[in-house]
């Protein structure tokens, strides 16, 4: 099976390899399901079904016009998990995806879901509120949207710097890592990548946090500037009883390349136990 088909019947490109009890990895803005792959390699070869998708909008599913908020993108999710067949589901959410996998235990009950994982995820509410005063201001997004819309390669460019630490590290990722990165982001039609910046910069998941009532693990960098630790992974795990989480020192929003050896071993280890 190459792709889902969500109730908007707009088409989803999912990949499933191995067999054995199903994770599902959600992918990171702006990107897709490949930079998963390294993670959904170990976990397949270590005898488990890993289950990535390309989220509406990006990489090589359909590019609809609309449904970008997170109530569709959890329905889609819903999709995946029925037309895969997964049962007895991790769910591992990177960045926006942990806001899918929120929604998804929220607004579907957790339905056929074990255990989660929470990876530098923009849980619990990214925007500056008077209620949030951790948050980023809407203004900082709101100029990001500009720079999308004036000219979105050189913007990623930069982004992708931060992203990964440059600057912080010393050589955290290859240049081509960089350039391939780039080149995903640009396969993303342009108002997915503007609706979802505004999706995951304001929605607000807090009240999403009492839906994680099975085993639930996050993991995030004391030194990411995309998604600031203080204002996420540590709010988050005050929220959500029994949670274990796990600090990355020294490193960036970017785990998944920067510490990909340690973030698989830890993904492994949630999972196994």
């Amino acid at each position: 099976m190459n792709y889902v088909t969500t109730t908007d019947n707009t088409k989803l490109y999912v990949k499933d390899w191995g067999t054995g009890s199903p994770v599902i990895l959600l992918h990171g803005w702006p990107l897709s399901a490949d930079t998963w792959d390294d993670h959904a390699m170990a976990i397949a070869g270590a005898g488990y079904r890993a289950i990535t998708y390309d989220r509406r909008g990006f990489g090589r599913s359909s590019q609809p016009w609309s449904g970008y908020d997170y109530d569709t993108l959890s329905d889609d999710l819903a999709a995946v998990i029925k037309q895969t067949g997964a049962q007895d589901v991790t769910l591992v959410g990177f960045s926006m995806g942990g806001g899918e996998v929120a929604r998804y235990m929220s607004r579907h009950g957790g339905r056929s879901v074990v255990k989660a994982a929470l990876v530098s995820s923009v849980l619990p509410y990214r925007l500056k509120t008077e209620d949030n005063p951790a948050g980023t201001e809407q203004a900082e997004f709101d100029l990001i949207a500009r720079a999308l819309q004036k000219d979105r390669s050189e913007f990623f460019a930069d982004f992708f710097k931060s992203f990964f630490g440059i600057g912080i590290l010393s050589s955290p990722v290859s240049n081509e890592l960089l350039e391939w990165t780039r080149a995903i982001a640009m396969q993303a039609s342009l108002k997915a990548t503007i609706e979802c910046l505004k999706s995951f910069s304001t929605t607000d998941f807090r009240h999403d946090l009492p839906a994680f009532t099975v085993p639930t693990m996050i993991i995030h960098g004391t030194e990411d500037k995309i998604v600031p630790i203080d204002a996420s992974a540590r709010m988050t795990a005050k929220s959500i009883p029994g949670v274990k989480l796990i600090e990355y020192k020294g490193a960036p929003h970017g785990l998944l390349a920067t510490d990909k050896e340690q973030l698989t071993h830890d993904l492994l280890s949630f999972i196994e136990h």
